[in-house]
């Protein structure tokens, strides 16, 4: 009796600890452990209640059903199993975590990088038809936060048209579509037209998933080389 309370009481203490642990590496409450050993040294955590952060608490997600979680980390892991631990080292990131229905002062978002604290929060809820894509168009918002002088805003906005102009920020455009255009014209997506940054994102998620066209137009495929060059300045063993 006096071994089996013991075992008890000493369950009963690691559970909050790794809680605690996990809050103090990454400043995210409520998430527990969904998987540490992989190829890539990525280490997994679940919301397991939903969680507030920011100064005004206004990023909110909530906890998922395992059975969702266990569907859409096999495919978040396949995705990311195309980074290399070195490559992910140089980037800054180390922790994904994932939770449902994210948003940022109640709009929608398919994931939130934070190269600071090496996090990237994904949405596992998001939109099946571009899921996948969305993963790698959130990991290049780490890889640009983490090297801002290789992907100059102003060096790419030269590439589009000069009656061409971007919103101010992405959240403040209507600009949302994430089909990919037939006719591309410099932009794979509505979405590309928000903001330089958000461009960016979408044509390397586009190289990720290796989304061809018959044809490139001229601008794109200025934007194309760009992107390749400078990912090959942070690791030139990267494959597309």
């Amino acid at each position: 009796m006096r071994l089996f309370t013991v075992v008890l009481l000493a369950f009963v203490f690691i559970i909050p600890v790794k809680a605690n642990t996990i809050y103090q590496l990454i400043k995210i409450p409520n998430l527990e452990i969904y998987e540490l050993e992989t190829q890539n040294k990525l280490k997994y955590f679940y919301a397991s209640k939903p969680f507030r952060l920011g100064v005004q608490k206004n990023i909110v997600c909530f906890n998922s059903d395992r059975k969702i979680l266990d569907q859409k980390y096999q495919l978040i892991n396949k995705n990311l199993n195309r980074y290399s631990a070195n490559f992910l080292k140089k980037i800054n990131l180390k922790y994904i975590v994932l939770c449902e229905n994210l948003s940022i002062s109640e709009i929608n978002t398919a994931g939130i990088p934070d190269n600071i604290m090496k996090t990237l929060i994904l949405d596992v809820k998001f939109n099946e038809n571009y899921f996948e894509r969305v993963i790698h168009h959130e990991v290049f918002h780490v890889i640009n936060d983490s090297y801002k002088s290789f992907f100059n805003e102003e060096e790419w906005i030269k590439f589009n048209n000069k009656n061409f102009t971007y919103a101010e920020c992405s959240t403040c455009s209507k600009r949302l579509g994430l089909d990919t255009y037939k006719n591309t014209e410099g932009f794979l997506t509505e979405y590309s037209k928000s903001t330089a940054s958000e461009d960016m994102a979408e044509v390397f998620s586009h190289l990720m998933l290796k989304i061809k066209k018959s044809k490139f137009d001229p601008i794109l495929q200025k934007k194309i080389t760009f992107i390749r060059n400078n990912i090959l300045k942070i690791d030139n063993n990267f494959k597309f």
